[in-house]
């Protein structure tokens, strides 16, 4: 991949992503400019928007640990909220896609992607100490919690009301 073609899929894919985000139908963007070339076929635009989701709840998922590092599994929670309220329709098309896999590949590749995402929850917050059924089970519970106040496309009282955590609040305390 050249760095025109690379930097051309980022575009189209940041593109992809806003059109989801204002559909909010579960239906991949197909119709967005350059996306057949760019990415061929549903599974390829898929995988890159799972990636995308993964990579924004990782970093959500850091952060909120660092603000909240007594409360793991809130914490966990809380930051699947986030990334669900950051991309509504990425994880619309997710979840449509989970739920009616077009292909048998796609629902293999998905469900591997479902498994990877329950254990990374359950291990971040310190509920499992290995990748398993059993972590990935216990991921499941985490994500079931978050999705309980989840309003896809609107903003959580729970995420934009929140107290400041016990880290934010000794930090202001040092600096004043």
């Amino acid at each position: 991949m050249t760095w025109t073609s690379h930097h051309r899929r980022g575009d189209v894919l940041r593109e992809v992503i806003r059109a989801a985000d204002e559909r909010l139908d579960g239906q991949l963007p197909r119709d967005v400019e350059g996306v057949a070339d760019t990415f061929g076929d549903d599974l390829t635009l898929l995988g890159a928007l799972t990636l995308r989701w993964h990579t924004r709840l990782a970093g959500h998922i850091e952060r909120e640990l660092a603000d909240q590092p007594l409360d793991l599994e809130n914490a966990v929670a809380l930051a699947w909220l986030k990334a669900a309220e950051d991309m509504p329709g990425t994880r619309a098309v997710i979840d449509h896609h989970v739920a009616h896999p077009t292909s048998p590949e796609m629902a293999r590749a998905l469900s591997v992607a479902t498994e990877k995402e329950h254990e990374m929850l359950a291990l971040m917050a310190g509920r499992a100490s290995a990748p398993g059924a059993a972590a990935a089970r216990v991921g499941r519970s985490i994500e079931l919690a978050a999705r309980a106040s989840y309003v896809p496309g609107g903003r959580s009282r729970t995420a934009t009301a929140q107290s400041p955590s016990l880290v934010a609040r000794l930090r202001a305390v040092l600096a004043a």
